[in-house]
């Protein structure tokens, strides 16, 4: 192995590709996820071939972008996790994880488009990920909970009403969610 492939990308091309993310990432939510190369190239400050040098096909591009926007919200529920009120943390990062699938479910079906075997792999892995922080705020709130909920429930849950409604919509039925989520305080 030769040293500069010891080293990683270089820092020109790091940032490039940052660049390339954050632009693709504004024109994606402006334009739809048919928006041309050109234009994320140009909103990069790159020239194309620097695109597609990093990209080298559009669901290359898409899989960064529903990557980094999945990995934004774990980061997220790793934040609200050392929050000093789990119910309200677990009841926040819901809220967000709503929005996500309601306003990035076309990204992610779009990244995948293709091969069923990478369509499954990138899925698992995504899935893996928000379940895992799920059910860190879930077992952490859980004292709050009924006893027999999973963070699998309260997932399954959240996504039929993000599924089902526009954000704002979704956000009001998590609301709803809650009081049917919450141990009974014998006072009801």
């Amino acid at each position: 192995m030769s040293p500069v492939s010891k080293r990683g990308p270089r820092s020109d091309a790091s940032r490039n590709r940052a660049r390339l993310v954050a632009a693709a990432r504004e024109a994606l939510a402006e334009a739809g996820n048919d928006v041309a190369f050109d234009v994320i190239a140009r909103r990069a400050g790159v020239g194309n071939a620097t695109l597609y040098r990093h990209f080298p096909t559009r669901a290359d591009l898409l899989v960064a972008v529903y990557a980094d926007e999945v990995a934004a919200l774990c980061q997220r529920g790793e934040q609200l996790l050392g929050s000093a009120a789990p119910t309200e943390a677990l009841f926040a990062w819901l809220d967000e994880f709503v929005v996500h699938v309601a306003t990035k479910r076309p990204l992610a079906l779009a990244a995948t488009e293709g091969s069923d075997e990478s369509r499954t792999t990138l899925f698992r892995d995504w899935h893996a990920s928000i379940t895992s922080i799920a059910d860190r705020l879930v077992r952490r709130a859980q004292p709050a909970l009924r006893s027999d909920l999973t963070a699998t429930d309260v997932l399954t849950l959240a996504s039929g009403a993000a599924l089902t409604a526009d954000p704002a919509q979704a956000r009001r039925l998590v609301a709803l969610l809650r009081t049917g989520i919450l141990a009974s305080t014998g006072t009801d």
